[in-house]
């Protein structure tokens, strides 16, 4: 219960009256100030604005506070300033304008689609296309070209090849599909003025040290790097790593990869085209009973040695026709075998087991069989061929000649060649000892090249295994690393009859370098 104060309610009732008044004399001096505030001036106004703010001002301030207090603002219009201030204002708003609208054509039900999707409601977008598509079958071209379009992307070249000439004929006005790129060519043509850099001194003030090989004439040069070459091509492949005169001699000196190309240590002078010795290994003699029951070549013909391939008009048509006149080109690309390695295929498959007779289960084992076929090929045109379950780290360092039917008794490490078998291989393609002087005789007429038959000896002497496989590449930078299987087949020397094996579960060979080779057999 409220107690009556007669002071206090007289207080109140002045200070209501004081408020009423002041109110009453604000209002006459903001209709005067607005009438004088046209015809005074801009100095005036700067003054005032500058100095202190007079008590009236001050007296308007609380006035306005008090009034505030009584009678408080109404924003009826808050909603819409707030979005008016937000980021991207005017592209919302255009956004809601068009949201608002239905959309009638094929084109704006698309965009309405578009703009659902973005948005993550795949139901409503899904509605939309479909209305699109039923209005214009063709509304993604025209949203393609209306956001997308030609101008907007690169032209494509009218005519990459201007001379019109086939893509193996060296023309600088094309460029051979298996070269270096353009700018890989200005870059290596850049080093051809630098020198080989010596090593830098120790210390600032010691001398720098002496480099031989700086001073040393690029005939001697180049010749060293040939005899490096024929020794090992991969370790004079890494010598472009050394300095920039040696890529750009590497890269560009045509003499020394036409030595490798040549050459029988590792280049296309190893290559036999046609049967070279039978499957013991023993040179082919003319027998009606046993001489060269499955090739179809000439025995009495043999190859000679040491074939100057350089010469050979074959050899010069597949250089200057698919390998761009490069020597180097050729040698990576040209199917070939590698001899400082052998070849091996991993097979892997799961065959169902057979349970216990003797014991209940509920399963069935399954059984994963993992076994290894090996190839080496040897330069004199022999080979071996081996399938064992023992891992390569276990028999590549006896896959040689010398072991096959030696050594097998007891726990020797050689005991895993006790199932290789001897054989012969050569390559497909035209044999150059057997080309004519004339080049016009070579032509489509020529096997193709890059595959490779194999005849080995069978499980007992009636039997006979002939593998066809193709060469490949595997891998980013590696060039015939690679044999696919093609066929495989058993020849009964006796019934005359062939048998063909299934390659249901047989996998790729792959070659793998073995150091102990060294340049190979």
């Amino acid at each position: 219960m409220e107690d009556h104060n007669p002071e206090l309610e007289s207080f109140r009732q002045r200070w209501r009256e004081e408020v009423s008044g002041r109110r009453k004399e604000n209002t006459i001096r903001s209709e005067a100030e607005v009438q004088d505030g046209a015809s005074s001036s801009k100095a005036e106004r700067t003054k005032n604005a500058s100095g202190p703010p007079p008590p009236t001002d001050r007296r308007k301030d609380i006035h306005e506070d008090i009034d505030e207090e009584m009678h408080p603002r109404e924003y009826h219009d808050l909603q819409d300033k707030d979005d008016a201030f937000r980021l991207g204002d005017s592209t919302e708003v255009t956004l809601r304008a068009s949201n608002s609208k239905e959309p009638r054509s094929a084109l704006e039900h698309y965009e309405k689609a578009v703009e659902k999707e973005s948005q993550g409601s795949l139901g409503d977008s899904l509605n939309l296309y479909r209305k699109a598509y039923r209005l214009d079958d063709r509304v993604d071209q025209t949203y393609k070209n209306k956001y997308f379009p030609p101008s907007s992307f690169a032209p494509k070249p009218s005519n990459p090849n201007p001379s019109n000439a086939a893509v193996t004929v060296p023309n600088p006005a094309h460029h051979s599909l298996e070269g270096p790129p353009h700018l890989v060519l200005e870059l290596i043509a850049e080093f051809s003025t630098l020198l080989i850099p010596a090593a830098p001194a120790t210390t600032d003030l010691s001398p720098p040290p002496r480099c031989p090989i700086a001073a040393m004439p690029s005939e001697v040069l180049i010749e060293l790097l040939v005899y490096t070459a024929i020794l090992d091509v991969a370790s004079f492949a890494r010598l472009a790593q050394v300095c920039k005169r040696f890529a750009y001699l590497i890269a560009t000196e045509e003499r020394i990869w036409k030595r490798v190309c040549c050459g029988l240590e590792v280049g296309f002078g190893a290559m036999h085209y046609r049967w070279t010795c039978d499957i013991y290994g023993s040179p082919l003699v003319d027998d009606d009973e046993d001489g060269h029951i499955l090739g179809v070549d000439n025995p009495e013909k043999e190859r000679e040695p040491g074939l100057a391939l350089d010469n050979d008009p074959r050899t010069l048509s597949l250089l200057h026709s698919k390998y761009s006149s490069s020597w180097h080109t050729m040698f990576r690309l040209r199917p070939r075998l590698r001899f400082n390695g052998c070849y091996i295929s991993t097979v892997n498959y799961a065959r169902p087991g057979a349970s216990s007779p003797t014991q209940i289960t509920w399963n069935t084992p399954v059984h994963i069989v993992t076994y290894y076929r090996y190839l080496r090929f040897f330069r004199d045109g022999t080979a071996v061929s081996l399938l064992t379950t023992a891992e390569p780290v276990d028999v590549v360092h006896h896959l040689t000649k010398d072991n096959i039917h030696t050594h097998h008794t007891g726990a020797l490490p050689s005991a895993v060649m006790k199932h290789a078998l001897r054989g012969r291989w050569h390559l497909s393609g035209t044999d150059p000892s057997s080309s004519s002087s004339s080049s016009t005789s070579i032509s489509a007429e020529t096997e193709t090249e890059g595959d490779v038959y194999i005849e080995t000896e069978g499980p007992d002497a009636k039997y006979t295994y002939k593998m066809d496989l193709s060469l490949r590449s595997a891998g980013r930078g590696s060039k015939n690393n690679k044999l696919v299987w093609r066929g495989f087949w058993s020849y009964n020397r006796l019934t005359d009859d062939w048998a063909e094996f299934g390659l249901r579960n047989d996998r790729a060979f792959f070659w793998s370098r073995v150091r102990s080779y060294g340049m190979g057999a």
